[in-house]
């Protein structure tokens, strides 16, 4: 008898892994909760003599009815069900016909037995993928998560901080999710890395958003050597009290954890300063999250553009393509000295390169098998350590449900702009020129994955000459002195002479407008594109204007100051790095 109570009598006791059966219509292995070939039996049926439970062999042995083959057809039904087809001992037929005339006597109490089809099995096949941050929820989603023991198995792999905030799992907005991987060297077989005696940094750090819609996800990967500001952050201590750890001014952003007694709380109020993002939840991995996920699946396909080799990682590849698992995965997402300039922001370009061919093969093929399904959700559970907010298998299977719809071609991987400090060279900072229109983009809910091109889009309007912009300014909630402000800056700045502070609105706006007439179109996309104005902002009419009638630019509450976008680019600011999670072309060079 194992330890999963193989050998026992009783529908409660099967194995589980008799309990998963190959549908040769989806070509997937599915979950079947009751015994394989046998609908749920009444009461009255499991007390009944002759029953599968009371089988007996010759000698009076009960028969192991738990471990018989799986059925070559799973919920097959009919006139002859798979039971009787197969081979039984003597006597097996005198124990049916007293099955019969006991489940005839509870019919005739109970009523007619029932003929109803039994309820379609969940389908094991899942078209889209779940992003990499919610590969927990993925693979018990795509194992028909109905499955009670694998939640109890599941449950107490998990590990969990109270962070001050506990958000639902599901959310009918955008979601945004904090992935930490930290470099303690605590846990087994992590005492060959990071830093003797240290209690961990934010090592590797991603914001994963995904759409409202959950139509596109964006990764954001944030340098770990990126000079910021670290807010005040109340943490739990072990006794349940309180304690708030001072904030710290430019400061390395990896030290937004662990050190000063930092939990991932204090990294999740960096993170939300530095964006403007609020985070709904997050997960947290050390080493072993890389060595035990890329071997539960059989290993990870990357590519060398040439022959590396890091003396400090241990990363010994020829060029060409290779299947990495365990602790040559590990060595290939630490590695940075064997590639580009051998910096931090190179060796994030390899890890957004092994994480995209992760959820690749996590699609393609972690699902294959019972056995390969198991591993995976062991590993991704035992590597974890998430809010109270999804702190249990059953509240990442609902996380994993709600993002199921972003495919893998709609999620992008960015790294965070950055310059070099010109104060110490073995630091960087926000590159705000491009960080903001980016963070504002994400804001925004718009997708960095490039979709594509519809036919029949309209050609651009052409835009009028500065010269010819004509424009009454008028402030409607934006501060004070804004209109003034801004034709100041546009007879200045871009050379629209005939623009006029035409004083207050006669009513407040929440949102910036543009009033404008069909034959002033081009006025009004050079003004757009200007004041960074949306589609939205711009509000023609049905008439055209006179030669010298100016648009209306009413400045509403959103307008902060000229020369500041209104809206979200819609856009990647040039030289913005970003990868595509379905490029399978990507190689570390």
């Amino acid at each position: 008898m194992d330890a999963q109570g193989r050998g026992q009598a009783g529908d409660d006791n099967v194995d589980p892994a008799d309990q998963w059966v190959f549908d040769p219509n989806t070509g997937n292995y599915e979950l079947r909760l009751d015994p394989a070939g046998q609908a749920p039996a009444r009461p009255s049926d499991r007390r009944a003599p002759g029953s599968r439970r009371a089988a007996r062999k010759p000698g009076g042995e009960v028969a192991d009815t738990d471990t018989r083959p799986l059925p070559a057809q799973g919920g097959r039904r009919g006139g002859r069900g798979a039971d009787e087809a197969e081979e039984r001992p003597p006597g097996g037929r005198a124990a049916r016909r007293s099955g019969s005339r006991s489940a005839a006597a509870s019919a005739s109490v109970a009523g007619p037995a029932s003929r109803r089809k039994r309820k379609p099995k969940p389908s094991g096949r899942k078209k889209a993928l779940y992003w990499t941050a919610g590969v927990v929820g993925f693979v018990l989603v795509a194992g028909c998560g109905g499955a009670f023991y694998l939640y109890q198995q599941l449950n107490g792999n998990i590990n969990k901080v109270d962070v001050g905030v506990e958000n639902d799992a599901v959310s009918d907005g955008p979601v945004n999710v904090l992935i930490i991987g930290t470099d303690a060297r605590s846990g087994k077989g992590n005492s060959g890395y990071g830093d003797a005696g240290s209690v961990g940094h934010a090592d590797t750090t991603l914001l994963m958003h995904i759409s409202k819609d959950r139509s596109n996800a964006t990764a954001l990967s944030i340098p770990r050597d990126m000079i910021t500001d670290i807010p005040d952050c109340p943490t739990k201590q072990k006794d349940g009290s309180r304690k708030t750890i001072p904030g710290e001014h430019g400061v390395r952003f990896n030290t937004s954890l662990g050190q000063e007694g930092r939990d991932p709380g204090c990294t999740w109020r960096t993170v939300e300063k530095l964006t403007g993002l609020k985070i709904d939840h997050f997960m947290m991995a050390d080493f072993n999250a890389v060595k035990e996920l890329s071997t539960a699946v059989d290993g990870v396909e990357v590519c060398a553009a040439k022959d590396l080799n890091d003396p400090k990682s241990h990363l010994r590849l020829k060029a060409g393509r290779h299947t990495v698992k365990g602790e040559q995965a590990l060595a290939f997402v630490r590695t940075r000295h064997a590639i580009g300039f051998g910096s931090d922001l190179d060796r994030i370009k390899m890890q957004q390169q092994f994480l995209s061919s992760l959820i690749r093969k996590l699609k393609s093929d972690a699902f294959s098998s019972p056995s390969k399904l198991y591993a995976v959700s062991q590993a991704a559970t035992k590597a974890l350590t998430v809010d109270t907010g999804i702190g249990s298998a059953s509240k990442l299977l609902d996380f994993g449900q709600d993002l199921k719809r972003v495919n893998i071609d709609k999620i992008t991987f960015a790294t965070v702009p950055v310059l070099d400090n010109p104060n110490d060279k073995a630091t960087v900072i926000l590159d705000k020129g491009k960080a903001d229109p980016l963070f504002a983009m994400v804001r925004a809910d718009h997708a960095l994955a490039k979709g594509k091109k519809g036919k029949g889009k309209k050609a651009p309007v052409s835009k009028a000459p500065p010269g010819l912009v004509r424009v009454d300014v008028t402030n409607g909630g934006g501060p004070i002195g804004s209109a003034q402000e801004t034709v100041d800056w546009l007879q200045n700045s871009k050379g629209a002479r005939l623009s006029t502070n035409a004083g207050n609105a006669p009513a407040k706006l929440s949102a910036t407008r543009l009033e404008y007439a069909p034959n002033q179109a081009d006025q009004a996309a050079t003004l757009a594109d200007w004041m960074g104005l949306s589609k939205s902002a711009l509000k023609k009419s049905s008439q055209n204007a006179g030669d010298r009638v100016p648009m209306k630019l009413i400045l509403g509450k959103d307008f902060t100051a000229p020369g500041t976008p209104i809206a979200a680019p819609t856009e990647l600011p040039d030289n913005v790095q970003n990868v595509n999670a379905d490029d399978k072309n990507v190689c570390a060079k």
